[in-house]
């Protein structure tokens, strides 16, 4: 019997594969879990393989799912390059894209991949920094597109495409946030994360010192994963290895963040256009 591997199948295997977890997978591709989960078990059925193994934490690929999804990638891959070219949608050149560190993590690899399926001949050139710098670099035309953070109570509500709590992050097991003084990790002065620390501790006369400062979320993690202090970070961007201190801690609750994206404004190409639409798709639902 000839086995038929449907594109829009191994599209959503792919992104079940890609988080770890059904829901947020089934919230990705606009169905139900038990839609979603029911169209995995038609995959396995049709290849008469396991391809993925259910537990509480999520789900893993089998062996056989580890290999189908490299095929996965391919033909997805060579399926859109085709619709591209033919439809006269493809793009091409370089663009220059900024993303502030702590949501490299999570929204890069998503957001560069599709793009990249979609439109193979695109450079795009990606600078990490907190949003204050990145908003300088759009301004002196040194980026063509950026994601930023805004304070979630402004003006520019209507530009958000998303928003995160901010959260208190600590080594796990750690009691940091028991020390006196308070010792912190930050971004820059002017970030979001280190205003609403220091603003939120002051308010509740918590002494506090900044233990390490820098623009490098690999600085700030490294120096909270030696418990010797804690951080600030979207919810979001907390690492795995990481945890978000509880409200039991006594710590202030911390205000939310804005997510959207800007552009410098030098030029406004096809190529621009769509990404930036790419993006505008795609970041409400990471």
């Amino acid at each position: 019997m000839r086995i038929h591997l449907d594109i829009s199948l191994l599209r959503n295997f792919a992104v079940i594969a890609e988080v770890g977890v059904m829901s947020r997978a089934a919230e990705q591709v606009g169905r139900t879990q038990a839609a979603l989960s029911q169209q995995i078990k038609k995959l396995e059925a049709e290849l008469e393989q396991t391809l993925m193994l259910r537990n509480a934490h999520g789900v893993t690929l089998t062996i056989h799912g580890e290999r189908l999804l490299a095929h996965a990638y391919r033909i997805i891959r060579a399926h859109d390059e085709a619709l591209a070219e033919l439809s006269g949608d493809t793009l091409s050149g370089s663009i220059s894209f900024g993303c502030p560190d702590d949501y490299a993590r999570v929204f890069l690899p998503p957001l560069l991949r599709e793009f990249a399926r979609l439109h193979p001949q695109v450079l795009v050139e990606v600078i990490c920094a907190p949003t204050p710098r990145l908003l300088e670099k759009l301004e002196s035309h040194a980026l063509d597109i950026a994601i930023v953070s805004f304070p979630d109570k402004t003006e520019q509500q209507n530009e958000f495409l998303r928003r995160e709590p901010l959260v208190w992050v600590g080594l796990k097991g750690s009691d940091a946030y028991n020390m006196e003084p308070l010792r912190l990790a930050l971004s820059d002065v002017d970030t979001l994360d280190h205003q609403a620390a220091t603003t939120t501790l002051k308010k509740v006369h918590r002494d506090y010192r900044i233990a390490y400062a820098s623009g490098s979320i690999s600085g700030l993690t490294a120096v909270v994963r030696s418990g010797q202090a804690i951080t600030v970070l979207t919810q979001t961007a907390v690492p795995p290895d990481l945890e978000i201190i509880p409200e039991s801690s006594g710590l202030p609750e911390l205000p939310g963040v804005g997510i959207g994206v800007k552009t410098s404004g030098r030029i406004s190409s096809r190529l621009l256009k769509g990404f930036e639409s790419h993006i505008r798709s795609l970041l409400p639902t990471l």
